[in-house]
């Protein structure tokens, strides 16, 4: 190439020459610019960070099939961490019923009420008993009120680290709760929520509308 002064050619010898000698004849300026750390990969040198300990496991129930499904995923859970499982069952306030009911003589609401705890100190045990909860640590609660309300409320106050219900249930008077009742649980509760959906042939017609 003529048109290359003699000063051209010889920057251009003085740099081919630089990259041949390589480090040993050149100076490597430091970029200012720098990608930061990535947070997302952790470094050997970051602390480990420890996982939530699960000491005490609650478990509402109305006796329902629908409700008891939840039953082994908490027991799988407490097994697996060393968790008490509180089972707590909730008798619901009776509304006494307006016009024909079809009987002669109502049976008074406190006759109920006592039916009801009854028959929850008596299915109770059997939870406790149960396959699923062999060789666990289980405590019974029976608590009166409004059904989400009092799980959060026993929830606090026995400061458990861990809900699980069922997604649904069925009361003895065939009413479903525990679609409402778990929501307003996730909603209010102040520790984790585990919602176990029951398998869809499992579930009540109500529900899939």
């Amino acid at each position: 190439m003529t048109g290359l002064s003699h000063e051209g050619r010889r920057t251009g010898q003085e740099f081919r020459g630089d990259l041949m000698r390589g480090a040993q004849g050149c100076q490597t300026i430091h970029s200012a610019c720098r990608m930061p750390p990535n947070s997302a990969m952790p470094s050997q040198n970051q602390p480990k960070v420890a996982l939530p300990q699960v000491r005490q496991i609650l478990f509402p129930t109305d006796f329902s099939g629908f409700a008891n499904y939840a039953l082994p995923y908490a027991a799988a859970i407490a097994r697996a961490t060393g968790a008490t499982i509180v089972c707590v069952h909730v008798v619901e306030p009776i509304v006494p019923a307006v016009g024909y009911t079809g009987l002669a003589e109502p049976m008074p609401i406190a006759d109920i009420t006592d039916q009801l705890e009854d028959s929850a100190e008596r299915e109770l045990p059997r939870l406790a008993e149960c396959e699923e909860c062999a060789d666990l640590p289980v405590e019974e609660v029976i608590v009166h009120g409004d059904a989400a309300a009092e799980i959060v409320r026993v929830a606090d106050e026995r400061n458990v680290d861990l809900i699980v219900i069922s997604s649904h249930g069925r009361t003895g008077f065939g009413r479903i709760i525990f679609g409402s009742t778990a929501e307003a649980v996730v909603r209010h509760a102040r520790c984790p929520v585990l919602v176990v959906k029951p398998p869809r042939e499992e579930e009540p017609e109500s529900s899939r509308q």
